[in-house]
């Protein structure tokens, strides 16, 4: 996972939204397969809070997804 992205924000913030979205998605497909591959009491509370986290990000962003669709709905060009 990458804090700072090294490459310029696209002019589409639509496109933006659904690609950290799509990100989002496989990032906790990842925790998910990681907590089922762990024994130690330790890794699996690490692991839930990191899907925790991955899965409040995803319904951060599927908000956002969805305000601007409706809001393009309300108002398309």
């Amino acid at each position: 996972m990458k804090l700072f992205k090294t490459t310029p924000p696209e002019k589409d913030g639509y496109a933006t939204l659904l690609q950290d979205l799509q990100q989002t998605t496989v990032e906790l497909q990842n925790a998910y397969e990681n907590l089922e591959n762990v024994v130690e009491p330790d890794l699996i509370d690490y692991y839930i809070y990191q899907a925790k986290a991955v899965q409040m990000r995803y319904k951060f962003l599927l908000g956002c997804v969805k305000k601007l669709e409706d809001s393009y709905t309300r108002n398309p060009l």
